[in-house]
């Protein structure tokens, strides 16, 4: 698989589970495996990971009355990996846009 990262996962309780473990949670693609997503983890990111832990979500199953019947679907299931990084170890999700972002102030002023 080239690269089974897809975005990080930013809530209110993975940003918790970052303040108080160090865990850090991304979307990732339904056929990854742990060290797939261990390895692009740390390519890209530049980090030691302890451990991965992935959890398989089910897309919800939505219905809609109408006047012609009840219309019925499904929203795709979609794979979460939680990584666990060794002690002292950080990812900055926004260290390249900020830089990018600087670039283009002092280009226009």
């Amino acid at each position: 698989m080239r690269n089974p990262l897809m975005q990080p996962w930013l809530t209110e309780k993975s940003t918790g589970l970052t303040e108080q473990k160090g865990q850090y949670v991304f979307k990732v693609k339904s056929e990854a495996n742990k060290t797939e997503i261990k390895a692009a983890v740390e390519a890209k990111f530049g980090v030691d990971v302890a451990s991965v832990r992935t959890v398989n979500c089910l897309g919800k199953t939505k219905r809609q009355f109408t006047r012609k019947g009840v219309l019925a679907g499904k929203k795709n299931d979609w794979k979460k990996a939680f990584i666990t990084l060794k002690e002292g170890q950080a990812i900055d999700y926004y260290s390249g846009s900020t830089d990018q972002g600087e670039e283009k102030k002092s280009n226009k002023g």
